[in-house]
């Protein structure tokens, strides 16, 4: 079955994520997913408050840019979480928005190279290793969790281009595609990844996690319209009711998207409305 979820945007302020959070619980929504945009909120910060405010609801963010995180501190935090909340928590890392990463002082000249290294050391820290490497960016003496997981806890990467797709695949857990992904976008990745695991030799489970851009409602057309990266191209976005947004949802599904996780426009009216009308009226149409 396709999981489904809703995104909660940072462009809403830390406050409103309670509300959104405990009605995606309720409503039996699957996955509510967090960004760590700069310069909203804290990705880990607001995961932590969302898992306890929740009794089921797995919590995702995506992503973590990798720039701006020691990979220990942020192994640690990782590390904390799944143990705080058994199965709930996926994490996500990436290259980061590269002009971010120069406000603050953190764009690295090879980007590819610090994404393979962090997640290298990530997942090796999460399976409880002692880790001691001396990479270009990522450097650890002797480095071990003494609180490890005590079960597995994937890493997902971020990724657009081929390269990147083809690291997560020999690299990651799992891959986020961004909300610009079309079915047959979704192919050529699953593709791409699959190259990457060959080439790493992984035969284990790569989750594929897709974003649409989705509005319903009053005045949905012109919302989805509105959004900046809808502008000067056509990305594969969806307005209407629950049967049109559970097509699209079965689009991806049957292009290789193993999760679907619903969008909302920048000025969704009501987001606690929107995660209750994901699990309610999309989720049942979709198998």
């Amino acid at each position: 079955m396709t999981a489904l979820g809703a995104v909660f945007r940072p462009q809403l302020p830390p406050e409103r994520l309670r509300d959104v959070a405990t009605a995606a619980d309720d409503a039996g929504l699957e996955q509510l997913w967090l960004w760590e945009d700069c310069f909203f909120e804290s990705g880990i910060a607001s995961a932590a408050a969302a898992l306890a405010w929740t009794r089921r609801l797995r919590v995702g963010v995506g992503l973590l840019p990798v720039p701006l995180r020691n990979v220990a501190l942020a192994t640690m935090e990782a590390a904390t979480l799944h143990r705080l909340f058994p199965e709930r928590v996926v994490l996500a890392v990436g290259h980061g928005v590269q002009d971010w990463m120069g406000q603050v002082g953190a764009r690295v000249d090879s980007p590819m190279t610090l994404l393979r290294e962090h997640l290298d050391a990530m997942r090796a820290l999460l399976r409880g290793e002692r880790v001691t490497v001396d990479g270009r960016y990522v450097k650890l003496d002797g480095v071990a969790l003494d609180w490890p997981p005590s079960a597995a806890a994937p890493v997902f990467a971020g990724a657009t281009g081929p390269r990147t797709l083809r690291l997560t695949g020999e690299c990651a857990d799992g891959t986020i595609l961004t909300a610009d992904t079309d079915p047959e976008a979704v192919r050529e990745a699953r593709r791409l990844v699959e190259e990457g695991r060959a080439t790493g030799g992984r035969t284990d489970r790569h989750e594929i996690v897709v974003y649409l851009l989705a509005a319903t409602g009053p005045g949905a057309d012109e919302r989805i319209r509105a959004e900046p990266d809808t502008r000067n191209h056509p990305p594969f976005t969806v307005a209407g009711d629950a049967e049109n947004i559970a097509e699209a949802v079965r689009l991806l599904a049957d292009a290789g998207a193993d999760t679907v996780i619903l969008q909302p426009t920048a000025d969704e009216p009501d987001p606690v409305d929107f995660v209750r009308f994901a699990a309610e009226k999309v989720r049942p149409l979709v198998s």
